[in-house]
């Protein structure tokens, strides 16, 4: 880029800052001036895709910023990523803490669950249409999604028209890396028309460490009432479902399990569904 292109590319930047008539679009601006002085970025886009205000936290407001860009090196791979900046509309920062109670705002800022992000093969129980959409995102080898998950989707299954409940995988594999088999295991058996997987997997008795492959698979069918083998959940289609899910939950900043959203925002009490009328 010659001196005098570039010049009048940060002095349009410069000019469309000043006449931003929102935060939001100030903080567009400002961030996309500082991604493209990055020498490795060759394109990128910025998105304010939601605002939220924070509470105990007088004029701040938590941006939750898209970005879409790629790289000189990739040119054709599409980088997407969700991160959160918050701004009093004159100062941004990464990093906000209450200090009369001490809350991290960038630990609990979650994005909302939009209507046309639900996807149809997460639907477990209920209609589409239902009242209410609850999203569950959840380890079977979780001991507190043990816990919370079987009563919950029990509960929720016996009011199909008032609920639509959708089941998202996110095995934690740090800690449980035999939930990677398992859920796997969970895709090819819902696909194959076997009746309460969801619930019926949190009953499976085995080792979270385990490593052998058909150890596990053999666990899972005998409580799932399934015939799932090595060769099924190899399926490329079944990364595909899994990616999906886990990748939705990284855009959501989910982190653990259980994380539940009732009608589209994060319930941290887990318990909404049970006052639902």
């Amino acid at each position: 880029m010659s001196l005098m292109l570039k010049l009048l590319t940060i002095t349009l930047l410069l000019t469309s800052f000043l006449y931003a008539k929102t935060t939001s679009e100030k903080l567009e601006y400002y961030l996309t001036e500082k991604y493209e002085d990055n020498e490795n970025i060759k394109t990128i886009i910025v998105k304010v895709e939601e605002v939220k205000v924070l509470e105990g936290m007088k004029g701040w407001n938590a941006y939750i910023v898209g970005l879409r860009a790629t790289l000189k090196n990739k040119p054709r791979e599409l980088i997407k990523q969700k991160i959160i900046w918050f701004s009093n509309g004159t100062m941004i920062t990464k990093e906000l803490t209450n200090l009369s109670n001490g809350d991290n705002y960038a630990d609990e800022v979650k994005p909302d669950i939009k209507a046309s992000e639900y996807s149809k093969e997460n639907l477990v129980y209920g209609n589409e249409n239902a009242k209410y959409k609850v999203a569950i995102f959840s380890d079977p080898l979780c001991p507190f999604c043990k816990d919370f998950a079987p009563e919950a989707l029990k509960y929720m299954k016996k009011y199909p028209k008032k609920f639509a409940v959708y089941y998202y995988h996110f095995p934690l594999l740090r800690i449980h890396p035999a939930s990677a088999i398992i859920t796997r295991a969970a895709v090819v058996a819902q696909r194959a028309g076997v009746k309460d997987v969801s619930i019926k997997m949190y009953d499976i008795q085995v080792n979270a460490k385990e490593k052998d492959v058909e150890k596990i698979l053999i666990a899972f069918n005998r409580v799932v009432g399934s015939h799932v083998t090595q060769k099924d959940i190899k399926d490329p289609s079944v990364s595909e479902a899994i990616n999906h899910d886990t990748s939705f939950a990284t855009d959501l900043f989910v982190s653990g399990t259980p994380t539940i959203y009732f009608d589209g925002k994060i319930d941290k009490t887990r318990k909404k569904y049970k006052t639902a009328e």
